[in-house]
């Protein structure tokens, strides 16, 4: 009796076994003709019970149930590559992870390639997030899509899921630096970057680029702290915020970006006396930097304090001559003087005397700020730049007026 039934249950294996070799060449044949909705029904009717599957068809299984999801169930596509590459590698054979890495490989740049699209042409940073992740976890050595992720999240105001990614970041020690090669275009005389370093070095072979210099990106250590606490700062949480970003500096006090990250924050927590002094240890630890000397100047005059904003805008323009902002906010600054003296008029109208001296020292006045205001034209000519230049034209009677008129209505579209 016992060998009966023995000999029933072996024939009955037999012809699961056929019935699942059977099946197999069904869904490939369906894969080959690109009928993947018969497909995946094959796959669907074997997925409930994988455990039966026969050993020697477990990679073909798995190969065909990655290539029957492929672009349609991405997830399902890389669970079902994962697990053939983890077979092949124990079994020591490599038939179908060789047929398997240029699908997954193709796979990985499809999802990169519509997460890309959704951030820069369709702004819909939800479907950003989900495929920039994707991409990561399709790929983790290509961490820059983490980033993108914890980037995307923070516009869709998804903070949680944010914050997570930017955690993440940290936890990994990413920092985002990567290498650029440059070269200098020898017809232009312009340095170039040129990709990748065997594209640079072959440029320079053939006598069109000369100078090769590879370069470094700056970090985003610090930009993902700010990140942090600006995503604190927006749950409410700016005890938290400020204390992330101290520690940070403990560790690395001589970090420009992290000591101008601290300084942001306090511009969005509206203590711009905090912004100030740390405006000011920036400057001792890059005294070169115009923009630091520039947004100085903007506290200062803020805050009413004129002469200094002169100061630190004058020296903005010492170390960058071609600065159009300091140009225009130093005219302000000297402007800003203007309206003292205009008091001083209204409360004199009968005093000639007085009121003839208050008049000059407004001219003078709009003589001393005419310099600054023509140069940030010139620099970058601004429906704000040519409209207050007409006004000192018309109040000293300069002829240039006439020029400049015709030229602020058309921009006004008068």
């Amino acid at each position: 009796m016992k060998k009966q039934i023995i000999a029933i249950s072996l024939g009955l294996m037999s012809i699961g076994m056929f019935a699942q070799k059977k099946e197999l060449r069904t869904i490939d044949k369906a894969i080959d003709k690109s009928d993947f909705k018969t497909a995946q029904e094959g796959i669907a009717a074997l997925e409930g019970n994988e455990s039966a599957i026969e050993e020697k068809y477990e990679a073909w299984y798995y190969y065909l149930k990655g290539s029957a999801y492929g672009k349609s169930n991405v997830e399902k596509a890389v669970e079902a590559y994962d697990k053939l590459f983890e077979i092949e590698k124990e079994s020591g054979k490599s038939k179908y992870t060789n047929e398997a890495k240029p699908k997954l490989n193709e796979l990985i740049q499809f999802v990169s390639n519509k997460a890309i699209n959704a951030y820069n042409d369709d702004k819909d940073y939800v479907t950003a997030t989900k495929n920039f992740y994707l991409t990561y976890k399709l790929s983790p050595t290509d961490t820059i899509f983490l980033y993108n992720a914890a980037v995307s999240a923070s516009l869709q105001k998804d903070y949680d899921t944010s914050f997570e990614y930017y955690k993440e970041l940290q936890d990994i020690g990413y920092t985002g630096v990567t290498t650029q090669y440059f070269a200098v275009n020898k017809e232009t005389g312009v340095k170039e970057n040129l990709g990748g370093k065997s594209q640079r070095d072959l440029m320079v072979k053939t006598g069109q680029y000369s100078t090769p210099t590879d370069e470094n990106t700056e970090s985003k250590q610090a930009d993902i702290i700010k990140n942090l606490s600006f995503i604190l700062i927006a749950q409410g949480k700016t005890d938290e915020a400020v204390v992330a970003i101290k520690e940070a500096r403990k560790n690395e006090p001589k970090d420009l970006n992290l000591l101008l990250n601290e300084a942001q924050l306090y511009i969005k927590l509206e203590k711009m006396d905090k912004f100030q002094e740390l405006m000011e240890e920036a400057v001792q630890l890059d005294p070169e930097n115009p923009t630091l000397f520039f947004n100085l100047g903007v506290v200062n005059q803020n805050q009413g304090k004129t002469e200094e904003a002169i100061g630190y805008y004058k020296k903005a323009i010492e170390l960058d001559p071609e600065y159009a902002d300091a140009y225009m906010n130093l005219s302000v600054a000297i402007l800003s003087g203007e309206q003292a003296i205009v008091e001083e008029m209204n409360k004199n109208l009968s005093n000639f005397k007085k009121y003839d001296e208050l008049e000059l020292k407004q001219k003078a006045l709009y003589n001393k700020a005419l310099p600054y205001l023509e140069k940030a034209d010139e620099l970058g000519r601004t429906e704000d730049t040519v409209k207050s230049l007409l006004n000192i034209y018309d109040l000293t009677g300069n002829k240039k007026a006439e020029t400049l008129r015709p030229i602020y209505k058309k921009m006004r579209g008068m």
